[in-house]
Order: structure tokens, then sequence, then C-alpha cells
């Protein structure tokens, strides 16, 4: 009689995690997703300017937005948008916005110059070694998924990933680790657009 007094304690606490978790999910949605949304889309799968959130790393997209709160991620738009939206984010909401963006299906944005696709991939997958930059697939995965808290680049905006990597070899690279500072400073203005070129088609 214990032992199912007992399971029956067990089954109760689990139910009410449950809900509990249910509960705070469906308030995530409506409070604090719907703000992102209104410049990511509202599915999530982003716009020339604002990246796709859907698919993303969750471990990445919740780095992210600590480094938006904390002002080191750095780049104008960051400074422009980011920083005032997550002024009053909490660690608990980033990580619940992080692990609800992470579960959407994402679609890749198909925006990129077709002509510079096999350019791209080449750079990808084999790096280049005269200029000893190593394939990215070894930080980002062979079929850019990322790993991790590495971000997901596969069709991720063609316009969104050339500024970006632009924007690391101008300087704004506070919040990015070693060694994209440096492979981006070294890309050229064409090896970017190919790389970004690339990216955007992969499903």
């Amino acid at each position: 009689m214990k032992l199912i007094n007992m399971k029956i304690a067990v089954l109760a606490l689990v139910c009410s995690a449950a809900a509990a978790a249910s509960a705070s999910a469906g308030q995530l949605r409506a409070a604090n997703v719907r703000n992102c949304t209104w410049c990511h889309g509202t599915s999530a799968q982003g716009y020339a300017t604002a990246p796709r959130l859907a698919g993303q790393r969750p471990g990445y997209i919740e780095k992210q937005l600590v480094s938006f709160a904390n002002h080191t991620r750095d780049n104008p738009r960051s400074r422009e948008y980011m920083w005032n939206a997550t002024e009053a984010l909490n660690r608990r909401t980033a990580h619940d916005l992080a692990t609800y963006f992470s579960t959407l299906p994402p679609r890749a944005a198909n925006d990129g110059h077709r002509e510079l696709v096999a350019k791209g991939r080449t750079i990808y997958e084999l790096g280049i070694p005269d200029a000893n930059i190593v394939s990215c697939l070894v930080c980002h995965a062979p079929n850019a998924e990322g790993v991790r808290d590495i971000p997901r680049l596969a069709g991720l905006g063609y316009a969104y990933l050339n500024t970006r990597l632009r924007q690391w070899g101008e300087g704004y690279h506070a919040a990015a680790e070693y060694p994209m500072p440096k492979v981006a400073r070294t890309l050229s203005v064409d090896e970017i657009e190919a790389l970004a070129s690339y990216l955007s088609f992969i499903k």
C-alpha cells in the first residue's frame, strides 16, 4: 500500500511539473515571442536584416541574447535594435525563448546568387589553403547545422550572412570567439558573397 501511495505521489509531482512547464511555455509565447517575431517574422524565418531564429541552435540563441543584454555584441544593428529589446530580459526567459525558437522548423532563404554556390561550397567544405583558412564545416558541421552553441548557418539569408561576415572584418566582433574574427578579416568580398550565397540555399 505504501508503494502504491508513493507511486501516486511521484505521478502527481510529475503531472504538476508538466502542467507548470506547459503554462510557462504558453505564457512565454504570449508575452515574449511576439516581441521577437515583429522583426524576425511570425514563423521566425527572418528577413534580410533580421536573421531566421527557427531551427537555430538553442545554445547559440541564448548566448546571443545574453550578449545583447550585456552590450558585448556590438555591431550597429545590435546597438540599434537588440540592446534595448533585451534590456529587461532575464536568464530564464532567454533560455525559454532559445528553446522555443530552436524547435520551429527552418526554411532555407534561397536568396543568394546561384552562380556563386559552387565556389561557396568549396570554401565551406575545403577552406582556403593559400590563406591558411580551415574549412567551415570543422566548426559548423558538414551540413552547416551547427554544434552546441556554434550557430546553424544553413539556410540563413544571403544579406544577413554577407553583412555579418563583413562586420567581423570591420572589427565588430566583441562577442565572437576565435577563430571567426580572424577568418572574417581574411575573406575577400567575393569569397564572402560566395559563402553567403551557398549557405542561403542549404535546407
